[in-house]
């Protein structure tokens, strides 16, 4: 299982440290200042600490180092790229080789016919914020200037922008702040009949686009109902919605697919991505439009679209991202990952017959969780695992997530097992 010796005298925290000048996210500083627990080393699956400890890393960094740690080519292609060009701009008619190869490789890979690419330089934050802002637009543009609400889910986490905080649906992650984003709503995440109420409340005329994750990832892990993901993109079709998907989690085979929609025979409107379209290499997201959101911006000028990131379209963290996929492709990663998909079900659901375990969600790809009877007792038992030397991240007080990188051997998920089994005691 590999030895670690990390000592968790509090919930999150690692051996004690030297008071830190960093300030980590979604984290209490005033706990965490000198609890960190400080990665140094990153092998495949493995990682180890600066005390010489091991850990399996079993939720992919943070959900993204879908082709493992350490792989040598990817850091060889973006090291080549930068000793010839590190960085330029793509604002206004600049572009570079990387970023066009990738834009073009991404819209053969799209399930939205006619696709066309915008890059964020860092996580789903951007490529949130700039779906909803551009389906507002999109509506601008076509005349419906008023069709700006939109409706995420209760559970969804999109990201920690401003919109993405505002449209987001774990309440936590919203208070304190203020009204992040007006003209917003959110409806029960396994119901289309929630959406359908909704959509009559508020008027599919005021409604600019519907955000969905096709796996609840952050929220907890949480699979749709059958027939849900089909229902509520008929939904949007028949009251002309736009269905944004948001597959920052989801795509690049954590799903068995390049974007995880595609397993349910649907076709968007928009995708967002981010996180294992690099592994996390560098920096990298973005958003897929399909042809009918591009058209009024590509079929005449005079529309300019002023919005962008100053790092978009980055050679280097371009060259990451297809270098990264060309590893998917190669290693057969998308269909590893149906194999996880099995795997982590197969090892994880005879949990549920113990005392301490509410319910295990898994079976809808290489991502699970285990949900808990007490309340609060998620920060525990990840602290537990990582006593035994495997990573898990507590996605809710009650859930502890698990999503290995794609890598993973049937041996490792196994190990994975043992852990929750020992750490959840008799």
């Amino acid at each position: 299982m590999g030895a670690s010796r990390a000592r968790p005298d509090t919930p999150f925290m690692g051996p004690r440290t030297q008071d830190t000048r960093l300030w980590h996210p979604f984290s209490d500083m005033a706990t965490v200042r000198d609890r960190e627990l400080v990665i140094t080393r990153g092998e495949d699956v493995w990682l180890w600490d600066e005390d010489g400890n091991r850990y399996l890393d079993a939720f992919a960094s943070l959900w993204y180092t879908n082709i493992g740690h350490g792989r040598s080519e990817i850091a060889d292609a973006v090291a080549a790229q930068m000793r010839e060009l590190e960085a330029f701009t793509i604002f206004f008619d600049y572009a570079n080789r990387p970023a066009l190869e990738l834009a073009e490789l991404l819209a053969e890979l799209s399930p939205m016919p006619g696709s066309r690419v915008m890059l964020t330089p860092g996580g789903g934050s951007e490529a949130i914020d700039t779906a909803v802002k551009m389906a507002r637009r999109y509506w601008f543009e076509m005349g419906q200037p008023d069709r700006r609400h939109v409706v995420s889910r209760a559970h969804a986490y999109h990201g920690s922008n401003g919109i993405g905080t505002g449209i987001g649906g774990i309440d936590a992650n919203r208070d304190g702040w203020g009204a992040a984003l007006p003209e917003t709503s959110r409806v029960g995440h396994d119901s289309v009949e929630a959406l359908e109420g909704e959509i009559a409340r508020v008027g599919a005329d005021r409604i600019a686009a519907f955000v969905c994750e096709p796996v609840m990832g952050a929220g907890g892990v949480h699979p749709p109902p059958p027939g849900y993901i089909e229902g509520v993109a008929a939904l949007c079709r028949a009251h002309d919605i736009l269905f944004v998907c948001d597959s920052v989690i989801c795509g690049f085979g954590r799903l068995g697919t390049w974007f995880g929609i595609e397993r349910w025979n649907v076709e968007p409107d928009v995708i967002t991505f981010a996180k294992g379209v690099t592994s996390g290499y560098l920096p990298l997201g973005g958003v897929l439009f399909g042809a009918r959101v591009c058209e009024p911006f590509w079929s005449e000028p005079g529309r300019m679209v002023r919005h962008g990131y100053t790092f978009a379209g980055h050679p280097a963290c371009c060259t990451a991202a297809l270098a990264n996929i060309a590893v998917i492709d190669r290693e057969g990663l998308l269909d590893r990952a149906l194999e996880i998909e099995r795997d982590l079900t197969a090892v994880l659901r005879p949990l549920e017959d113990h005392p301490a375990v509410a319910e295990v969600r898994s079976g809808t790809g290489a991502m699970a969780a285990v949900e808990l009877v007490e309340e609060g007792g998620a920060p525990g038992l990840m602290m537990r695992m990582r006593a035994a030397g495997v990573l898990v991240r507590a996605s809710s007080p009650t859930a502890v997530a698990v999503c290995p990188p794609l890598t993973i051997t049937r041996e490792q998920v196994d190990t994975i097992g043992e852990a929750f089994a020992h750490s959840l005691g008799a």
